[in-house]
């Protein structure tokens, strides 16, 4: 059995992360698979990548000429949404013409367009589609916020993302059409990534009919520890303080919630908290995003080397997440395979890694007191280490996960 996985990226964001471990995790199960991306920045032989730069930037801005223009000629909220309009002609490439499976991940931004997909299916590959956020069951944005009008039938229309005058008709109506036309050919299995973003799709009026998975994504918990191997010093951490570590990618991005977050720390500091201090790594691009926090604190910015990352998370007592709506936290993942307590809101696949109570936290949404009060069990030591780790080796090892998804391609191609 063939796989090609396509997705846009070998390494960045998310979704190329977790793609990447997934290839890893089956091929250690003996699976023949190969990956195809847009953007290559290692150097696995089993990563292809999809055409030159070139070639590759022509759909891309193609694209979002299209969203420019149905935009009202402005950039604000321009990269908020796709419309897979155009993409690359990636069946005639070996690797997926050879393939009996095709798994698609994150496959926006010019790299697949709906004819594409439909060319897959009717040449006989059993598809797969991992979904790593809510784009597929909505018109074309990919985190819907407070607007539910993909629930609607037909679904969308009047996108608040679309800054044109207000439309029925407008491009997020019409990409709804398309997608509905594309599901009702039943010809996709569809995979979320949390118990939160199935129950999104069962919500939305283009999936409907679909069949959805919940597979987890794999996460490398043989790779974490629980105690400590270093000094402090040496990482540039105070020595006598509990540490409250929170990272992403750009931290500073609005559906993070930063903002939340030095509200919840602000309280403890309030308190007369002294033994906390917070770590922060990731992007920032406000310099002042951090100015009001009064709890000390450092700023690591974007962190490269893993091995510093799995020591941060063994010397810390709490994993942070304030964001206001995440697929699934990959953070509160990794800070529980080191025997980290997690502390989040709930709004988004929280409760697929969280047991509230006891292997973490889940905060009332938005109520930065109760998130400060899941700080405070975390600083006090309320918690057992051991039972994190167990709890994420069970449900998000990349062997488990690599088994769940053979067990639905054996389903799927009747093995």
């Amino acid at each position: 059995m063939k796989i090609a996985i396509i997705n846009h990226s070998d390494s960045r964001g998310g979704a190329s992360v977790v793609s990447m471990r997934l290839m890893k995790a089956l091929a250690a199960e003996g699976a023949d698979v190969s990956m195809t991306v847009v953007h290559k920045a290692g150097n696995d032989p089993a990563v292809h990548t999809a055409a030159s730069p070139l070639r590759c930037k022509i759909p891309f801005l193609l694209e979002h000429m299209r969203i420019f223009a149905a935009n009202g000629f402005t950039r604000r909220d321009l990269f908020a949404v796709s419309i897979a309009s155009d993409g690359l002609t990636l069946s005639a490439l070996p690797q997926v013409e050879q393939a009996d499976v095709v798994m698609l991940n994150w496959v926006n931004q010019g790299m697949l367009d709906f004819g594409e997909i439909l060319h897959m299916i009717q040449a006989g590959k059993t598809v797969i589609w991992t979904m790593h956020d809510m784009w597929n069951l909505t018109g074309i944005c990919h985190h819907a916020g407070t607007c539910t009008r993909y629930r609607l039938t037909p679904g969308c229309g009047n996108c608040p993302l679309l800054h044109k005058r207000a439309a029925e008709n407008d491009l997020s109506r019409r990409t709804w059409e398309l997608k509905r036309a594309l599901y009702s050919t039943d010809g996709i299995t569809f995979v979320a990534v949390s118990s939160w973003l199935e129950r999104k799709c069962a919500e939305s009026s283009a999936m409907k009919g679909c069949f959805v998975k919940v597979i987890p994504n794999a996460f490398p918990v043989e790779e974490f520890y629980i105690a400590p191997r270093r000094s402090r010093a040496g990482m540039g951490l105070p020595e006598d303080k509990k540490l409250i570590v929170m990272g992403a990618a750009r931290l500073d991005d609005p559906v993070k919630g930063l903002d939340l977050a030095v509200e919840a720390l602000n309280r403890l500091a309030d308190s007369g908290r002294t033994d906390a201090h917070a770590v922060f790594f990731g992007a920032i691009r406000d310099p002042h995003a951090l100015d009001g926090l009064r709890l000390p604190y450092t700023a690591l910015g974007p962190v490269a080397d893993k091995d510093f990352l799995h020591e941060l998370y063994a010397q810390a007592s709490a994993v942070l997440s304030s964001s206001l709506y995440e697929t699934l936290p990959g953070t509160l993942i990794e800070g529980q395979a080191a025997g980290c307590f997690p502390v989040s809101f709930g709004e988004g696949g929280q409760a697929d890694i969280i047991e509230h109570g006891r292997t973490g936290y889940i905060a009332r949404y938005r109520d930065t007191a109760d998130l400060a009060h899941g700080l405070t069990i975390a600083l006090d030591g309320l918690f057992d280490p051991a039972l994190l780790r167990e709890s994420v080796e069970k449900r998000f090892s990349a062997r488990a996960v690599a088994r769940r998804y053979l067990n639905l391609i054996e389903a799927e191609m009747n093995i």
